[in-house]
């Protein structure tokens, strides 16, 4: 009995000790968390942008089980207010203070111009999932800077090639006096003018003013065929019921980039109701893909998803395929970059791929507003790859 009671005592202190080891060592295994940094506009114009792109990419995430590339993801997160003077600064906090491995953001593309800065000096892996600055994936280019969503010069370019297609010979522009704006409209210019049409006016205001009674004042007066725009969140809905209100919509048909009408057709009402835009996205593509997308979207947000909800979803689908390829060891930033880089998205827009600047290689699709949603009445341009000027990567 006394050897047997000494055996069980042995074997309970031998438990006692091994069991923290073996906790110690699992840990010790385990992979340390990667922390994302999400730099993106929670408050103003913006905050709904902001927040759809965020709730795509936590989707994503949550369908591989919280994990990329066998990392758990923790997030960071910074309200860049839609403000360029506070990029820097947002931007450095997150390497700096934060220590992030991954910086995503944003919406407003003076502030992407910011990020992308600090991104391509420190080496960060910068993942753009709206901002279109041209710059960005232009003359800014690095192996560590992605894009997820369009450059401005794509769905202007897109809605250029239609519009000619029309008939339509004089055109009047007005957007925002910022990046995203002016280059939307030189993209639309570049296409339009080169197929035969002709930019009369190029109206605009200080971004994120509302102002616009003047300005429909004088498009009135100048009495074009149509009117292109770029707005885009509470700028696009004002825009809208203000071009209605002013009587111009009956007389003067208005096109323009998708944002216009792209998670605003709610509060726009049937001001919207017939207008044609050019996007990466549409409400009704009804593919197998999005449709699987678009249900689990609506289950875990109790919303229909937008363009910014995909690009958001894509963003962190770009991000596992680099994971992926260099099992979560973010020290392989070569072999990271070229897995992104190579990689075929899957995406609920349609499948694309990136080009060697690193922006979406895709389809920009010709919608019409019908009720609640862009349905897609055709192709804009197919296959449409921004021309990266300046781009020496």
């Amino acid at each position: 009995m006394n050897l047997l009671r000494t055996t069980l005592i042995a074997s309970a202190i031998a438990a006692t000790f091994s069991a923290p080891l073996a906790l110690a060592q699992t840990t010790s295994a385990a992979a340390p968390k990667l922390k994302v940094g999400l730099m993106l506009p929670y408050t103003g114009t913006f905050a709904a942008l902001g927040n759809a792109i965020e709730n795509g990419f936590r989707l994503h995430v949550a369908e591989q089980g919280g994990k990329l590339g066998g990392r758990e993801i923790e997030f960071v997160k910074v309200d860049d207010e839609s403000d360029p003077s506070k990029a820097t600064d947002n931007v450095n906090k997150l390497i700096k203070r934060d220590n992030v491995d991954v910086l995503v953001g944003t919406v407003h593309s003076g502030v992407a111009m910011g990020m992308a800065k600090v991104a391509k000096d420190t080496g960060t892996l910068l993942i753009v999932p709206n901002a279109g600055a041209d710059i960005v994936t232009g003359a800014m280019c690095a192996p560590n800077i992605f894009r997820s969503s369009f450059s401005n010069w794509q769905p202007g370019y897109a809605m250029g090639e239609v519009m000619a297609k029309k008939g339509l010979k004089k055109v009047v522009t007005i957007t925002w006096k910022y990046a995203a704006g002016d280059e939307s409209v030189k993209g639309f210019k570049e296409s339009f003018e080169k197929s035969g049409g002709k930019v009369v006016k190029e109206l605009s205001l200080p971004f994120p003013g509302v102002e616009f009674q003047a300005l429909l004042t004088e498009i009135a007066a100048t009495k074009p065929d149509a009117v292109f725009t770029f707005f885009a969140g509470g700028g696009a809905v004002k825009f809208v019921k203000d071009y209605a209100a002013a009587g111009l919509k009956k007389t003067i048909p208005l096109y323009g980039s998708g944002f216009l009408t792209d998670g605003t057709l709610e509060a726009q009402g049937a001001d919207a109701d017939g207008l044609m835009t050019a996007l990466h996205y549409a409400d009704s593509l009804n593919t197998p893909r999005d449709n699987a997308f678009r249900l689990a979207y609506a289950k875990a947000y109790k919303l229909q998803p937008d363009v910014y909800a995909v690009q958001g979803y894509d963003a962190a689908q770009m991000l596992a395929a680099g994971l992926s390829a260099v099992k979560g060891d973010m020290s392989k930033k070569a072999e990271l970059s070229a897995a992104i880089e190579n990689a075929k998205i899957n995406s609920p827009r349609g499948p694309f791929t990136l080009s060697k600047a690193h922006n979406p290689v895709q389809d920009i699709y010709l919608r019409q507003v019908s009720g609640k949603e862009n349905k897609v009445i055709g192709i804009a341009s197919k296959g449409l790859v921004d021309p990266a000027r300046g781009c020496k990567s």
